[in-house]
């Protein structure tokens, strides 16, 4: 899983098996290859933009971390193919960076796009964040969402810092623009917060719908 906020900038490898719960991965381990990694490499994708794959004229899949060019890429895409209707989320580890990732969760929202987790899609740290924005969000039974801590350059976490920190109210602020209550985004932030950096907290697509409400 990589996420990586330059609210409080950060790159962390995380991956782990489908169901483990806080389990820890360092940087530079082997990245455990689970079954959307494999189908997300056999996509018939008929054009790609950085980690998006256009599957048809209505559909692209996002396959891979995103970054700091993700957005220039997401806007390419939409100019090539302005019929985009959905975004599959397949293997999606997390950021590089956390800014450009919500910018670019903003342009998904603005662009009117559902989001959809396919059965053993994976959506992982700072992806997550992505899949809110979608202007309908839905996902199968299989699918798999992963939760941690944003982490520092200096090392502190979420919970090493002041409610009112900054970076408390840049994710919160997201969590509502992306259509949850105050208090639905309060719940949700904490969730999120709730496993260590380097650890994960797994959910099921019922597990992730009783945090934000899926479609």
């Amino acid at each position: 899983m990589v996420r990586v906020t330059t609210i409080a900038v950060v790159i962390a490898l995380f991956v782990a098996p489908v169901g483990a719960f806080g389990q820890e991965a360092g940087p530079g381990n082997d990245r455990f290859v689970s079954p959307a990694a494999e189908a997300a490499s056999a996509l018939p994708a008929i054009a790609a933009f950085g980690p998006f794959r256009v599957l048809d004229p209505m559909r692209a899949a996002l396959v891979d971390a995103t970054d700091e060019a993700s957005p220039r890429e997401f806007a390419r895409m939409l100019l090539a193919f302005p019929g985009l209707r959905r975004l599959e989320m397949i293997e999606c580890p997390g950021t590089s960076d956390d800014t450009a990732n919500l910018r670019l969760g903003r342009m998904i929202r603005r662009a009117g796009l559902e989001t959809h987790v396919p059965a053993h899609g994976s959506v992982r740290s700072g992806a997550v964040e992505l899949f809110l924005a979608g202007k309908r969000r839905s996902a199968e039974a299989g699918a798999e969402f992963a939760v941690h801590s944003w982490r520092d350059a200096e090392g502190r976490e979420a919970d090493d810092v002041a409610d009112e920190d900054p970076v408390n109210h840049a994710y919160l602020a997201y969590y509502r623009e992306m259509g949850l209550s105050d208090v639905q985004a309060r719940a949700f932030y904490a969730m999120t917060n709730s496993a260590p950096h380097n650890g994960a907290l797994w959910l099921t697509e019922r597990e992730f719908a009783s945090y934000a409400p899926l479609d």
